[in-house]
């Protein structure tokens, strides 16, 4: 099973749901893998060290959060991480582009799906 991880490139669809201008989470995503695995409830969250994507989580009884599902190699958490915040940014720039051109916002985000949380 071991030689199956690198015969197969892992497809990666990032939908950004909602971006949030204020606090340290910046926006919500939904994760399609392979078109046949989705993760949602993924966050793009704002650091002292730049943005990081934080995947589902729950409390643990210590009061540790534990993800709930994440990558399990460095070079598919490095793949996650850029496809994740590269649809944040361009997401960002889109919603930023269509703000001050009100009448002209229908021709610039035809092209942009936003995926319901």
């Amino acid at each position: 099973m071991e030689n199956t991880q690198n015969q197969l490139p892992m497809k990666v669809d990032v939908k950004i749901g909602s971006i949030r201008p204020e606090g340290s989470i910046k926006a919500i995503a939904s994760v399609n893998l392979n078109d046949c695995f989705a993760i949602r409830n993924v966050k793009v969250v704002d650091s002292s060290k730049g943005l990081f994507v934080a995947m589902p989580s729950y409390k643990a009884g210590n009061g540790e959060y534990k993800d709930i599902c994440f990558p399990v190699t460095k070079e598919f958490r490095e793949q996650l991480n850029q496809a994740v915040i590269g649809a944040y940014n361009q997401a960002l720039a889109q919603s930023q582009n269509a703000a001050p051109h009100q009448a002209e916002a229908p021709k610039q985000n035809a092209g942009m799906q936003m995926g319901g949380m």
